[in-house]
């Protein structure tokens, strides 16, 4: 058994500057206010609209993020209706394959500890030798699946568009939010903060949440390949 810790990969073109020029050309349209444009992008322009919670406009634009979490986390992601899911499926996939090591991959719950930790770390392996046997046995993997454990990790491709970036932070960052969301959630809205600014700087998170437990949140190309 694997025990690894959960992480984001974002594409770096989806984090231009570009997308920001993009959204004030669209929402100049409404006013018809083209000629005002620069050579770069009017920050008060498209911040004035956000503040006016005008949204509309940046629905236009869109990032897509690779989170490598666990399956519990995965379901509150999905729970958010506008936007594309490509999800690693234990339907098809068997863990018991080389590729996978011939065994399953699970996500540290960084909260626990001692005890609590080992009971964990036990009912992991438990459902991991019990999974294996089920296969042996002639089970599928759809039908083995029943036993995993809910922090099996799994990888999520999610897209939403700007819009609902904004909503999916400030509901998932704050201290309401689940530790293991916060923990993804949180790092993954720092990076928003500093390369689009104007569009995630208002978003408020949890700022209690203890910096050495923030996900690794790595830029890379378009295939989530991580930038040297």
């Amino acid at each position: 058994m694997i025990i690894r810790k959960p992480q984001v990969l974002v594409s770096e073109s989806d984090l231009d500057l570009r997308i920001i020029k993009r959204l004030e050309r669209y929402a100049r349209i409404c006013y018809k206010s083209e000629q005002r444009m620069g050579e770069d992008y009017n920050p008060r322009f498209l911040r004035s609209i956000l503040e006016r919670g005008h949204e509309s406009v940046i629905e236009h634009e869109k990032i897509t993020a690779l989170f490598v979490v666990d399956r519990g986390i995965s379901h509150e992601i999905v729970r958010h209706r506008i936007a594309s899911y490509s999800q690693e499926s234990t339907r098809y996939c068997n863990y018991a394959q080389d590729k996978f090591g011939n065994e399953i991959t699970v996500i540290e719950p960084f909260f626990l500890e001692r005890e609590a930790y080992r009971l964990w770390e036990e009912a992991c392996l438990t459902a991991e030798k019990n999974y294996m046997q089920m296969l042996s046995m002639g089970c599928t993997p759809q039908e083995a699946r029943s036993i995993l454990p809910t922090c099996l990790k799994t990888e999520l491709a999610v897209t939403y568009n700007i819009r609902e970036w904004r909503h999916f932070m400030a509901l998932r960052c704050t201290p309401a939010a689940h530790p293991q969301m916060r923990q993804v959630a949180i790092p993954l809205l720092l990076l928003f903060k500093k390369k689009l600014p104007i569009l995630f700087e208002d978003i408020e998170f949890d700022p209690d949440f203890d910096q050495q437990h923030y996900a690794e949140v790595l830029v890379t190309d378009d295939l989530f390949v991580p930038l040297v």
